[in-house]
C-alpha cells in the first residue's frame, strides 16, 4: 500500500512540476496518465494474480508490486500447510497399514454401531464387504443375539465368545468392543477356533484316558477285594488261578496304554533330527517275528521285502508304525485269513511298506476318523485283543515326522490295506529286485 501511495506522489509532483513549467493543463494531464498507467499496470498484476489463484500450488508471479508484500506470506502458509498435510496422511498411512498388519481384527463404529473402517483380517473373520457394508449397522453383519445383546451394553468389562458357521466350517472368534473418540467405538476380533479345538482335544484326551484306565482298574480292585476279604480256602486254586491272569492281563493292558501314551507323547514334543540311514528288513522282520506269535498260526503270511533298500529316518520311530500295522492286521483278521507284507521301491522312486490283510474291514466312512486317539470301530473287540485305541495315531505322526504319506483302503467284509509311503528323498539306497507295485488292486 505504501509504495501504491509513493507512485501517485510521484506523478503528482511530477504533474504540478511541468504545470508550473508548461502550463496547467499539461500538469493536469500528465497526473492524469500517470494514474492511467497505474491502472494499467494494476489490472495486469490482478490478471497475473488471478491466474495464480487457479493454480495456487505454484509458486506466486513475481513482481505484482504491491501485492508482492500480501502474496509473499500467503505462500509462504499454503506451502507450510502443504508440508504438514503431507505428513499427516504419511502418519495415516502408516497407522493404517500397521492396522491391516495386526493378527486381530480392526473395525471402528459409528455412534450408532455403523461399520465405518474395518482391517483385512477382520474381513476374514467376519466375511465383510468393506465398499458393501461401509454405513451398514454392525448389527446387521453380525447376526447373533448373544452379540446384539453385548452391543447394547453400555460399557465392556469383558469380551465376548462368538461360534458362527455351522458344523465344520464353524469359526469361533473372542470379540471385544470399547468406546474411543467422540462417541465412536473399537471392535477387536480375534479368532480362537485352534485354541478352542486344542483345549477341547485337550479335555477329550483326559476323558478318554480316565475312561481307559477305569475299566482295568476297576477289575483289578475287584479281584483283590475278593482275593483280600475271602479267607484262602473259600476260593479254590483253580479260581484263584484265573483271578491272577486275569488281573495279569489288565495290568498288561495299563502297561500297553501307558507305553503308547508315552510314546506319543514322545512323539508330539520332541523335536525330529535328520534322521540316519535305516535298513527296514530287519526291523520288519522283527515286527513279524512278534506278530507270528501273536497269530499262534491262524494266519497266513505273504511276505515280500526288499533287504537291500534303505531310507533316512528314525529306527525307533518306523518300528513302532510299522509293528503297530502288522499288530493291527493280526488282531482283525479272522483265523485262516492271509496277511501281505510289502516292503519295496516303487518306479517313481518312493519307498513303500504295505499292510494287507483278508480281514474284517472298516466302513469307508469311519476311515478318515481311524488315527484319532482312542478312535475305534468295535470298542468291545479292540479292548478284546488288547488294542489301546493309540496305535494308528503314534503311526500317524511318525508317517509325518518322516515327511511321508498314509493311505487307508477297506472294504467291509473283505479287508484293509495300510500302505506308508516315504518321499524319493528320504531313500538312501536302491534294490535292483524291487519290483512289486504297491499299487496294485486293494480289496
Amino acid at each position: 500500500m505504501s509504495k501504491t501511495l509513493v507512485s501517485v506522489a510521484l506523478w503528482a509532483l511530477g504533474g504540478w512540476l511541468l504545470g508550473a513549467w508548461l502550463g496547467a493543463a499539461t500538469g493536469w494531464a500528465v497526473f492524469a496518465l500517470g494514474l492511467l498507467a497505474m491502472v494499467l499496470v494494476s489490472g495486469l498484476q490482478l490478471s497475473r494474480i488471478a491466474r495464480w489463484v487457479r493454480r495456487i500450488d505454484d509458486p506466486p508471479p513475481p513482481s505484482v508490486g504491491p501485492w508482492d508484500e500480501i502474496l509473499a506470506p500467503i505462500y509462504r502458509k499454503l506451502k507450510r500447510n502443504r508440508l504438514d498435510l503431507k505428513e499427516s496422511q504419511r502418519h495415516f498411512r502408516r497407522a493404517l497399514l500397521a492396522a491391516e498388519a495386526l493378527p486381530d481384527g480392526a473395525l471402528t463404529l459409528a455412534s450408532d454401531k455403523s461399520l465405518l473402517w474395518c482391517n483385512q483380517t477382520a474381513v476374514g473373520h467376519l466375511g465383510l464387504d468393506l465398499s458393501r457394508d461401509r454405513g451398514h449397522s454392525i448389527l446387521n453383519i453380525i447376526r447373533a443375539p448373544e452379540f446384539a445383546r453385548y452391543a447394547h451394553r453400555d460399557h465392556w468389562d469383558k469380551p465376548l465368545i462368538l461360534h458362527l458357521g455351522h458344523g465344520p466350517y464353524t469359526r469361533t472368534l473372542l470379540l471385544h468392543m470399547t468406546p474411543y473418540a467422540a462417541g465412536q467405538f473399537l471392535l477387536v476380533t480375534r479368532d480362537i477356533t485352534q485354541i478352542e479345538r486344542l483345549e477341547n482335544t485337550r479335555k477329550d484326551f483326559v476323558a478318554n484316558v480316565s475312561h481307559e484306565m477305569r475299566t482295568p482298574l476297576t477289575v483289578l480292585s475287584g479281584f483283590i477285594e475278593t482275593l483280600l476279604d475271602l479267607p484262602d480256602e473259600a476260593i479254590p486254586v483253580a479260581q484263584r488261578q484265573q483271578y491272577l491272569r486275569l488281573m495279569e492281563q489288565q495290568a498288561r493292558n495299563m502297561q500297553a496304554l501307558v507305553s503308547d501314551l508315552l510314546t506319543l507323547s514322545s512323539l508330539e514334543s520332541s523335536p525330529h533330527g535328520p534322521g540316519e540311514p535305516v535298513a527296514l528288513a530287519p526291523v520288519i522282520r522283527d515286527a513279524l517275528t512278534q506278530c507270528q506269535a501273536l497269530s499262534n498260526e491262524r494266519h497266513q503270511f505273504d511276505i515280500q521285502i526288499s533287504d537291500t533298500l534303505r531310507i533316512v529316518g528314525q529306527a525307533s520311530e518306523l518300528a513302532s508304525a510299522i509293528g503297530n500295522l502288522l499288530t493291527n492286521a493280526v488282531r482283525y483278521t479272522p483265523s485262516g485269513g492271509v496277511i501281505r507284507v510289502r516292503w519295496c521301491l516303487q518306479p517313481d522312486g518312493q519307498a513303500c511298506y504295505q499292510v494287507s490283510d483278508t480281514g474284517i474291514g472298516i466302513d469307508e466312512a469311519v476311515i478318515p476318523r481311524l488315527t484319532e486317539r482312542f478312535f475305534r470301530v468295535d470298542r468291545g473287540r479292540s479292548r478284546a485283543t488288547g488294542g489301546t485305541g493309540l496305535g494308528l495315531a503314534i503311526t500317524k505322526h511318525v508317517v509325518l515326522r518322516h515327511q511321508a504319506s498314509l493311505d487307508i483302503a477297506s472294504t467291509p467284509g473283505e479287508g484293509s490295506t495300510f500302505t506308508i509311503r516315504f518321499p524319493a528323498s528320504r531313500v538312501c539306497s536302491r534294490a535292483p529286485d524291487a519290483q512289486p507295485d504297491a499299487d496294485a488292486p486293494r480289496r
